[in-house]
C-alpha cells in the first residue's frame, strides 16, 4: 500500500478522485465550517444530529453531489488525537476492507496535529489488513494507494513529515508481525522464522546470523535445547544487526521469545484454544517487524534483534517435570512445569546478550497468563531493572498509543524460585505469576539496563477478532528513535527518508 501526505482543504478534498473519503470530523473549534460542499454537509449532520464527534461515530454517504469521490464517509474522532483518531478509524474497518475501495483520501476537516497524522495512517493500515497466507481463495487487500489531507499551514512543516514517514515504516513492521504471528506452526517452523530474517538482509544496513543445533550446543545453551528437545524441528538461534551509527557506540539489544508453538510439553496445555499456542513467536515476530521499520528509517542507532527460536512438544525425549538443565550461564535450573519454558529459552538468550556489551536489553515475549488477568490486552507489562530504561519505555509507549504499564521486581518475589534440587526453579506459586516469571529473568542479566515486556495480553486477540496484532513494535521503534536522537550530533543521520510514497506491503 501507498501513503502520501498532501495538502487538502475541504475543497480540494471534495475533488480528489477516489473510490472512498473519509473526513475526520473533531470535536471543538478545529473545524471552522466553510462555503465548500463538505463543509456545508458536516455542518448539516451535526446540527441534525446524523452525526456525533465522538470516536467512532459516522455516516456514510453515496455519490454526493460536488463530491467527487464515490463513496464518503463523515467520522468522529472524538478531541482529535491519536486516540481519538485510531477509535475511528476502527470503526470503519469494513468499509476500508471492502473490495470495490482501491483509492482512498482520509481528509481532516479541521487541524491535524503530528500524532493525529500517524494514527491516521497507522489506523487505516491496521483497520484494513486482511491475512491471504493460508487462504488462497480469500480476497486479499484491494485498497493500494492512501491520501492523507491535512490543512495548508501544516502539511509542509518538517517535523508533521517525520511523523508521516515513522508511521509508514511502523506498519510496514507491524503488518510484518502480524503475518507471521498469524501463521499457523507449519507454516512459521523455526527454520522458516530464520528464512524471514535472513530475507531481511535485503534491506540496507541489516545482517543475519542463523545458529543452528550445534552451534547452540557449543555455547552451552542447556536451557534453550531443553525445551526444544521434544520436537523433530531443529531449534535456531536467530541474530538480526542494524548498525546506523559508529560501531564503537554499544547496540541496544531486543530479544524475542520465538516458541513457534507450545503445546506445553509434558505439562500439556488444555486442548480448549491450544490454537492460539501458534502466536508464542510473537516477541519474535515483533524483533522482525521494528528490523523492517529500521530499515525504512535508518535511524542513528545499533541494534541487536535475538530470537530463540523453536517448538515446545511433549515427545518421548521431551524435558521432564523434576528434570535439571544447565543454562549458558552455568546456573542449574529444575523444571516444575514445562509450560514455563519462554523464561528457559530467554534465560540463555539474555546471557548471550550479556556478552554483546549493550546499552541496555529488552526482552519480549508472550510470556505468562497471570499478565492477561493483571492488565487484561490494553496495556502490556513492563518489568524494568533500571528507572531511566523504563520512563523511556513507558513514554515511547504513550507517544506510539502502545501502552504498557510498569509492574514491581521487589526482591521478597523471588522466595518461590527457591529449590533443593537446583540453584533456582523455573516456576513459583500460582500468585503473582507474571511477576515471579520475571524474578526468574533478571536472575541471567548482568550489570546492564535491562526490561521485560510481557505482552502476553496484547500480542493477539481471540474470538471473533482472531489475529496477531502486531505489538509492541510501535513501542519498540518509538523508543529506538529516542535513542537515536540521543546519538551525538557528528555521528548523526537522518531519522527518516523523504519519499513521495512509501510502501506499507509487509512483503
Amino acid at each position: 500500500m501507498n501513503f502520501d501526505l498532501k495538502t487538502l482543504g475541504l475543497a480540494e478534498a471534495a475533488a480528489e478522485k477516489c473510490d472512498l473519503l473519509v473526513l475526520l470530523v473533531a470535536d471543538g473549534d478545529g473545524f471552522t465550517p466553510g462555503a465548500d460542499v463538505l463543509s456545508t454537509l458536516v455542518a448539516q449532520a451535526i446540527k441534525s444530529a446524523d452525526l456525533s464527534t465522538k470516536a467512532g461515530q459516522n455516516l456514510s454517504l453515496y455519490q454526493v453531489p460536488g463530491v467527487a469521490a464515490r463513496r464518503v464517509v463523515l467520522l468522529g474522532v472524538g478531541a482529535g488525537d491519536a486516540r481519538g483518531v485510531r477509535l475511528g478509524l476502527q470503526a470503519v474497518a469494513a468499509v476500508l476492507r471492502a473490495a470495490s475501495i482501491k483509492r482512498a483520501v482520509l481528509c481532516f476537516a479541521g487541524t491535524a496535529s503530528n500524532d493525529a497524522v500517524a494514527a491516521a495512517v497507522q489506523g487505516v493500515a491496521q483497520a484494513s489488513y486482511v491475512y491471504t497466507t493460508t487462504k488462497p481463495k480469500a480476497e486479499a487487500r484491494t485498497l493500494n494507494r492512501v491520501i492523507i489531507g491535512v490543512a495548508d499551514t501544516v502539511a509542509d512543516d518538517s517535523a508533521m513529515m517525520q511523523a508521516f514517514e515513522y508511521s509508514v515504516a511502523v506498519t510496514v513492521g507491524v503488518e510484518l508481525a502480524r503475518e507471521w504471528g498469524n501463521r499457523p506452526a507449519n507454516y512459521a517452523t523455526p527454520t522458516l522464522l530464520a528464512d524471514a530474517a535472513k530475507g531481511l538482509t535485503e534491506h540496507p544496513g541489516i545482517q543475519c546470523k542463523v545458529m543452528g543445533p550445534t552451534e547452540v550446543a557449543k555455547l552451552g545453551m542447556g536451557a534453550f535445547m531443553a525445551v526444544a528437545q521434544g520436537t523433530p524441528e531443529p531449534l535456531r538461534f536467530i541474530e538480526l544487526r542494524y548498525t546506523g551509527a559508529a560501531k564503537t557506540q554499544a547496540p541496544i539489544v531486543l530479544v524475542g521469545k520465538g516458541i513457534t508453538f507450545d503445546s506445553g510439553g509434558i505439562s500439556l496445555k488444555p486442548g480448549a484454544e491450544m490454537d492460539e499456542m501458534k502466536f508464542d513467536m510473537c516477541g519474535a515476530a515483533s524483533v522482525l517487524g521494528v528490523f523492517r521499520a529500521l530499515a525504512e528509517l535508518q535511524p542513528t542507532v545499533n541494534v541487536v534483534g535475538l530470537s530463540p527460536a523453536c517448538e515446545n512438544m511433549p515427545d518421548g525425549r521431551a524435558l521432564k517435570p523434576g528434570d535439571v538443565v544447565t543454562s549458558m550461564s552455568g546456573q542449574t535450573i529444575e523444571i516444575l512445569n514445562t509450560d514455563a519454558e519462554g523464561r528457559l529459552v530467554l534465560c540463555d538468550a539474555l546471557t548471550y546478550a550479556a556478552g554483546l556489551k549493550p546499552a541496555a536489553v529488552v526482552d519480549i515475549a508472550t510470556l505468562t497468563g497471570a499478565c492477561v488477568i493483571a492488565l487484561g490486552g490494553v496495556r502490556s507489562g513492563l518489568f524494568c531493572s533500571d528507572d531511566a530504561l523504563a520512563q523511556s519505555l513507558l513514554a515511547a509507549g504513550e507517544r506510539a498509543q502502545d501502552l504498557c504499564w510498569r509492574m514491581p521486581l521487589d526482591e521478597d518475589y523471588a522466595e518461590g524460585l527457591k529449590t533443593n534440587f537446583a540453584d533456582v526453579a523455573n516456576v513459583a506459586g500460582r500468585p503473582a505469576g507474571s511477576i515471579t516469571a520475571a524474578k526468574f529473568l533478571q536472575r541471567f542479566v548482568g550489570e546492564f539496563p535491562w526490561a521485560h515486556l510481557d505482552i502476553a495480553g496484547t500480542a493477539w486477540k481471540g474470538a471473533a477478532a482472531k489475529g496477531a496484532t502486531g505489538r509492541p513494535v510501535g513501542l519498540l521503534l518509538h523508543y529506538l528513535l529516542q535513542a537515536a536522537a540521543a546519538t551525538p550530533a557528528k555521528a548523526k543521520a537522518p531519522v527518516a527518508k523523504k519519499a513521495p510514497a512509501r510502501k506499507t506491503s509487509a512483503k
